[in-house]
């Protein structure tokens, strides 16, 4: 991750984050690494949040902002399923997030991808500094992201079963790694479905990422 912005006001960040959409289910993925300019600043970086039981959302961008705005969705999430005694939909989530984002007109320097199942599914959307918000099946951020889409595109289908969700996921994260030097050190994975949230076990992503 790394704080700057371009003179065209194109968010940079040095990372990679992937989300996809699975057979009823919704894996999120990132390296750990974050930078300051040249400087590699931690290798131990969490870039994916638990939001609720059954959402979740990776960051890309600055630390800071990306912490304050994970701490707020949290405590908005909670505080509404206390109120409305029923947890928060994803759409309903993103759209909050959106609106954080959109109302600071770029002052927060952040594109997340939040992904969750509901009643409706499983979804995954990608969010940026201004509020955008898009739905697909599969989406990745950060510097690293061309050619963590690029193994996504070419071995992403639709109803993929989880564990095989997962194995892409970490395999797309692997190959920026590769190419990418602001992504690296290590690889996180969430998965999501209607059982609840789930943190990948390092010894099951590191097994993936040595075949």
């Amino acid at each position: 991750m790394e704080h700057s912005l371009k003179e065209s006001n194109e968010l940079k960040t040095g990372t990679t984050t992937v989300g996809m959409i699975g057979k009823d289910c919704v894996v999120l993925a990132s390296d750990r690494r974050a930078t300051m300019g040249l400087l590699i600043a931690s290798k131990t970086a969490k870039k994916i949040y638990k939001i609720t039981d059954r959402i979740g959302a990776t960051i890309a961008g600055s630390v800071a902002d990306a912490q304050n705005i994970m701490d707020i969705l949290q405590a908005e999430a909670k505080l509404f399923e206390i109120q409305r005694e029923r947890p928060m939909r994803v759409k309903a989530l993103t759209r909050l997030l959106s609106n954080i984002m959109f109302q600071a007109r770029g002052g927060y320097l952040l594109q997340c991808l939040v992904g969750g199942f509901d009643d409706e599914g499983a979804q995954v959307y990608y969010t940026d500094y201004i509020g955008s918000v898009i739905p697909d099946d599969y989406v990745a951020t950060g510097s690293g992201s061309p050619v963590a889409l690029g193994v996504l595109e070419a071995e992403y289908k639709e109803n993929l079963p989880r564990n095989k969700a997962i194995e892409l996921a970490v395999r797309s994260i692997a190959s920026a790694i590769e190419r990418d030097a602001a992504s690296g050190n290590a690889i996180l994975v969430s998965a999501i479905d209607e059982n609840g949230y789930e943190e990948i076990p390092k010894e099951t992503i590191d097994k993936i990422w040595k075949k």
